[in-house]
């Protein structure tokens, strides 16, 4: 009962990349790179193993970001000729690769990781990749939309990578990856495609596996532009009311939502009945440690919409421009408040 498990990403240490960072540059190049991933890939597995979680993920650690480091082992995109793009309907600018020819996979994107962190814990395994959605919002089209409508041409796209999406969850899946999860920040931007047409990509991304498989969707890391903008959200933060009902009726089996500190109405929850629920209880906007008994608390209070058999407790959002210490110790916190929650209310 209440077993736990982070979002996906975890701070990179500073001999691997810089810090506080959510684009960080690395540290290395080379074969001394790929020794510094896997050495802060083992350093996370056991972070969270000593606090005591139940589900195990790589923390991203091989990966500049969380949708790039799929997206540098995808054909017919231009890393060398970055432009500056708004994303998540403008919320903030990046530089972002161009899509400029036919999607194709150059080989394995994550075997490295995923073998490193199967073969170094007996615990389950998660492993994330971006959502078809959310990749389509993090490039610049010149392919897909061009000489047609740009709005088909962004459905096209997404299905496009979907299917590159399946390539490798069936691969990680054949590595012993116990869940895949996909993150889906744009599912909380782009309400009505992501009801319409946004859960048809995911369940394609999807397709064949016999795993676990999960959503992640979230109001963004703890960075100064995604705050900002859930300061402009209201009293009450209502997006997940267009996408749970159809995330309900797919075939997908676990969500991952925002709850502690969030303005999300915990309501909100019941509209996934028949789905294990990813509980966020760890706040990633604030470097305030939370107590077992505030975690506890907020699990309590999702159990009047979410059946004990069906919570998950997580956190948030990723933790990756967090400080490493400020991590570890949510991480604790995190296990410490499930355990104190499972006393309570077994």
């Amino acid at each position: 009962m209440f077993s736990t498990a982070i979002a996906g990403s975890l701070p990179k240490p500073e001999w691997l990349a810089e810090t506080n960072k959510l684009w960080p540059k690395w540290q290395a190049e080379g074969d001394a790179l790929l020794q510094a991933k896997a050495d802060a890939t083992l350093l996370w597995i056991k972070a969270q193993e000593d606090a005591g979680l139940d589900v195990i993920g790589d923390g991203e650690q091989s990966r500049q970001h969380f949708v790039h480091g799929f997206l540098e082992q995808v054909e017919g995109i231009d890393f060398e000729n970055k432009v500056t793009m708004g994303i998540r309907n403008n919320r903030y600018d990046a530089q972002v690769p161009q899509v400029i020819a036919p999607l194709r996979l150059k080989g394995r994107v994550h075997a490295f990781e995923a073998q490193l962190a199967r073969a170094h814990t007996k615990k389950k395994l998660k492993f994330t990749l971006p959502g078809p959605m959310t990749i389509v919002d993090t490039v610049a089209d010149r392919f897909y939309g061009k000489d047609k409508d740009p709005v088909q041409g962004r459905i096209d796209m997404a299905f496009a990578f979907a299917e590159l999406l399946n390539q490798e969850a069936l691969a990680l899946q054949a590595d012993g990856v116990d869940i895949i999860q996909f993150d889906e920040p744009a599912f909380n931007v782009y309400l009505d495609e992501a009801a319409d047409w946004g859960v048809k990509a995911l369940e394609r991304a999807a397709q064949g596996l016999t795993c676990t498989t999960a959503v992640h969707i979230c109001y963004g890391y703890g960075i100064e532009a995604n705050n900002n903008w859930k300061k402009t959200l209201g009293d009450e933060w209502r997006q997940y009311e267009k996408v749970l009902p159809a995330l309900a009726k797919s075939s997908i089996q676990q969500v991952s939502l925002e709850c502690y500190h969030s303005h999300v109405p915990p309501e909100m929850m019941a509209l996934l009945k028949g789905k294990d629920v990813m509980v966020g209880v760890i706040d990633v906007a604030s470097n305030v440690i939370e107590t077992a008994e505030q975690v506890a608390d907020t699990i309590g209070m999702a159990l009047k919409y979410v059946p004990k058999e069906r919570l998950i407790a997580c956190t948030n959002c990723g933790l990756a421009p967090m400080s490493r210490d400020v991590a570890m110790k949510k991480l604790q916190a995190l296990a410490d408040g499930a355990a104190l929650a499972r006393q309570r209310y077994a």
